[in-house]
């Protein structure tokens, strides 16, 4: 199932989800414009590497900088090709801005950093010999996605299903989305620990990560409600009129 927009009407302008945006899609320009070992070398100093923190004398050796936890940052704003930048800024459109709207620009920002943060930590922690670098804002997002999930339980998406290559549109619930991918999530990490290796070459505990720590903070960053304007002395006689 492919998404393709959700029926919540967006109030405000979502400023933070387009400069999310343009800095993904600033940083992969500058990515396709590397040659080859530029890139590879640009992916292993910002993206996370799970064996430089874990075995420091390896990460000596091959010579990772000392003491240097920018990754956790910087790999949330990298990506591995087209279809990986795509794809989540696809998402992060269509779940983003309903999110930003209820936490507003800074703290959705702060929200989303959070999340992809914690979603690098797990990641980490699930597959602490690995020397493959991990980029990617999908840990991030799946924490927006995570916040959606509660936020608007009565959203419904429509997503097109390819069926032999003819398009199918529906309109499905955005919780039954949200959890049927979720259940992927797990079950792909949870087989990928079984098999000692990362299945497909997907972070599936960076997305489990991302989507838990947005369940779990999303509280922490709405904005709170302004109280009711206080009525003049003339619109509390206009009131009473109609009492």
């Amino acid at each position: 199932m492919i998404p393709i927009y959700d029926t919540v009407p967006g109030r405000n302008p979502p400023i933070a989800t387009w400069a999310i945006l343009l800095a993904n899609c600033g940083m992969f320009l500058l990515e396709i414009s590397l040659p080859e070992h530029g890139l590879e070398r640009l992916f292993y100093l910002f993206g996370i590497v799970p064996a430089r923190y874990t075995h420091p004398e390896w990460a000596a050796y091959v010579g990772f900088p000392v003491d240097n936890y920018w990754p956790f940052l910087t790999s949330m704003f990298l990506h591995g090709g087209w279809f990986h930048i795509l794809v989540n800024m696809w998402t992060l459109w269509i779940f983003g801005n309903n999110v930003e709207d209820r936490m507003g620009p800074g703290r959705f920002l702060l929200f989303y950093l959070t999340c992809g943060i914690a979603a690098g930590v797990v990641h980490l922690l699930t597959n602490p010999t690995s020397t493959v670098p991990t980029v990617g804002a999908s840990g991030a997002i799946a924490g927006v996605m995570g916040a959606y999930f509660v936020l608007f339980p009565f959203a419904r998406l429509i997503v097109m299903v390819p069926v032999f290559f003819w398009p199918i549109f529906l309109e499905i619930p955005a919780v039954s989305y949200l959890l049927i991918w979720f259940l992927i999530q797990l079950f792909s990490g949870t087989m990928a620990l079984a098999s000692s290796q990362q299945v497909g070459g997907i972070a599936w505990w960076a997305h489990i990560g991302g989507f838990v720590c947005g369940l779990l903070t999303f509280t922490m960053f709405i904005a709170p409600r302004r109280p009711p304007r206080r009525l003049q002395s003339d619109e509390r006689a206009f009131e009473d009129s109609w009492i």
